[in-house]
C-alpha cells in the first residue's frame, strides 16, 4: 500500500476525481498568461512541424500577432497522441483513442502548407518544400520533433515491429498495437526470455523504455506464471533514466522484481529469423549481473561484440536525431554534446545561438532533457514572449528552467509524477501538493490514465 493510500491527508479516490472534473484537465498546469496585448506586424513566421510544439505556437501567435503571415508546414492529415502510445502497447488503451485530426487544431488565418519541409537555407532564410519549391521567412520555428534511426541497428526496420517476437512502442501507432500483440503471444506462450532495451541517444519519452518493462511486468505477474519468464534490461550506460532519485528507484525496483539489469550495452544488431539480438559493449563493466546465458566468452575491450542467446520478445528503442534535413542546415549545433545531431538553441530562452531570428521548440532542440509533451507545454510562453521581443528589438527576458514531466508508470494502475528541471542535478519541480514525486500512487496513475491527454489538446490550442 502507498502513502497516498494510507494517508487521509492526500485525496481519495472520489475526492480526486471530482476535483480533476471541477479544475478542468487544463488548470491541472500553471497558467501562462495568453492575456497579452495583439502586436501589429507583417513578419513572415513560418512554423516547421504540426506536432505539439508547432500547433501550439501556431494557435499563441495567431492570437498575439495581427496581420503576421503565418504559415504551418505540416504534411499529415492526422495528429497523433504519442504519450498514450505506451498505454495502447501495454494493452490499456484502444489505438483510436490517441488519433485526432489535425483540422482540428490548426487556427483560422494560419496558412497550412501540407509538405514536408524537406531543406532549411537559413543564410537566405527560406525553407524548401517537398515539391522543390521554397518558402521564404522573416522569424522561423523549427518544431520538427525527432527521426527514429532503426536503420543504425543492423537488420532492424520498423516494418519488423510485430513479427519475430519484435515490439516497438516508436514505431507509430500501428507498432504500439503490434508491440501489444507480440507482448500477448509471449505471454501466451508461458515461458520464456524478453529482453528490453534502451538507446544511446536522447530519445523522446525517455521513461517509456522502463514504464514498456514495468507494464510486461505486471501482466507476466497476473499470468501466475512470472517465474516461468526471464525479463532482462540492456542499458547502454550506467544509469536507467535522468532524475537521480528515480534512476536509483527504477534500479531497485528492476532487481526486487527478477530483471536482470545489464549495463554498459548498446543495441547493435538483429536477427530477427533467429531472434538474437547483438550488443555492442560501450563502457566499463561496473554493474553487470551473471553473463551465464551469453554465448560468446566473457571479454574486456571495448567495443568488442557479442551475440544474447536467443530471445521470446525483444523490445527495440532504436537511436533518435533530428531529422536529417535539420541535420544538414546549418541550424545543426556545431559543438558540444549535441554537435551534428540536434538543433542548436540556448537552453533557457530557446533562440537559436547563430541566426537569432530562430527559435526552437520540442524534441528536435539539443538540451539535456526535454523531449517530453510536458516540456512542450513549459516551452511554448518562452518561445512566444521571446519572439515577440525579438520582433521589437527588445531583450528575450523569458526563461526555460529545463521543466519536464514524466509520469513513471510502475505498473499497471500505479505510477509516480516524476517532474524535475534543469537545476541542482535535474531536482524535483513538484506541481501538485498532493502528489509525492518520490511515491507510486493510483492518483498519478489517473493522472497519466484519465486527465493529461485533454491537458495535452489543451495546449496544442494555445490555451495552457
Amino acid at each position: 500500500m502507498s502513502r497516498h493510500d494510507s494517508d487521509p491527508s492526500c485525496l481519495d479516490r472520489r475526492q480526486f476525481l471530482k476535483y480533476g472534473a471541477g479544475a478542468g484537465a487544463a488548470g491541472l498546469l500553471y497558467s501562462s498568461g495568453l492575456q497579452a496585448r495583439p502586436l501589429s506586424t507583417q513578419a513572415r513566421i513560418v512554423i516547421l512541424g504540426g506536432g505539439a510544439g508547432g500547433m501550439a505556437m501556431a494557435n499563441r501567435l495567431s492570437r498575439r500577432l495581427d496581420g503576421a503571415r503565418i504559415s504551418l508546414v505540416e504534411p499529415r492529415e492526422v495528429h497523433h497522441y504519442q504519450p498514450g502510445w505506451t498505454l495502447v502497447a501495454s494493452g490499456v488503451w484502444n489505438p483510436d483513442k490517441t488519433m485526432r485530426p489535425n483540422a482540428r487544431f490548426v487556427p483560422n488565418g494560419v496558412d497550412w502548407v501540407r509538405q514536408p519541409a524537406a531543406g532549411i537555407d537559413a543564410a537566405n532564410r527560406r525553407v524548401e518544400l517537398g515539391d522543390g519549391s521554397w518558402l521564404d521567412y522573416d522569424y522561423l520555428i523549427v518544431a520538427t520533433g525527432l527521426q527514429l534511426n532503426y536503420q543504425l541497428i543492423d537488420g532492424m526496420t520498423p516494418e519488423l515491429v510485430g513479427s519475430h517476437g519484435i515490439g516497438s512502442v516508436y514505431a507509430s501507432i500501428e507498432g504500439a498495437a503490434r508491440t501489444r500483440d507480440a507482448i500477448d503471444a509471449w505471454i501466451a506462450q508461458g515461458s520464456g526470455k524478453g529482453i528490453f532495451t534502451a538507446a544511446p541517444t536522447p530519445v523522446k519519452c525517455a521513461g517509456a523504455p522502463l514504464k514498456m518493462t514495468f507494464t510486461t511486468l505486471s501482466r507476466l505477474e497476473a499470468s501466475g506464471r512470472r517465474d516461468a519468464f526471464q525479463v532482462e534490461f540492456m542499458a547502454p550506460g550506467a544509469a536507467l533514466f535522468t532524475q537521480p532519485y528515480i534512476n536509483d528507484f527504477v534500479k531497485q525496483r528492476f532487481d526486487d522484481q527478477g530483471v536482470t539489469r545489464r549495463h554498459h550495452y548498446r543495441l547493435s544488431a538483429i536477427d530477427p529469423q533467429a531472434r538474437e539480438a547483438e550488443f555492442t559493449f560501450v563502457g566499463p563493466e561496473s554493474e553487470f549481473t551473471s553473463h551465464h546465458e551469453l554465448r560468446e566468452e566473457e571479454f574486456s575491450r571495448e567495443g568488442e561484440r557479442k551475440v544474447v542467446a536467443s530471445y521470446d520478445f525483444i523490445h527495440v528503442v532504436p537511436p533518435m536525431s533530428a531529422p536529417d534535413f535539420v541535420k544538414a542546415s546549418d541550424l545543426i549545433a556545431q559543438d558540444g554534446p549535441f554537435r551534428g545531431e540536434w538543433l542548436e538553441v540556448d537552453i533557457h530562452t530557446l533562440q537559436h545561438k547563430r541566426y537569432p531570428e530562430v527559435f526552437g521548440i520540442g524534441d528536435v532542440i539539443g538540451a539535456p532533457i526535454n523531449k517530453t509533451a510536458a516540456s512542450v507545454k513549459a516551452q511554448a510562453p518562452v518561445v512566444e514572449a521571446n519572439l515577440i521581443a525579438q520582433m521589437q528589438g527588445q531583450a528575450l527576458s523569458r526563461r526555460h528552467n529545463g521543466y519536464t514531466s514524466c509520469p513513471m508508470i510502475t505498473g499497471i494502475g500505479k505510477a509516480m509524477l516524476v517532474e524535475f528541471g534543469y537545476d541542482n542535478d535535474f531536482a524535483f519541480l513538484p506541481s501538485f501538493p498532493f502528489i509525492d514525486p518520490k511515491d507510486e500512487s493510483w492518483v498519478a496513475w489517473v493522472m497519466k490514465d484519465r486527465m493529461l491527454q485533454p491537458a495535452y489538446y489543451a495546449v496544442l490550442e494555445g490555451q495552457a
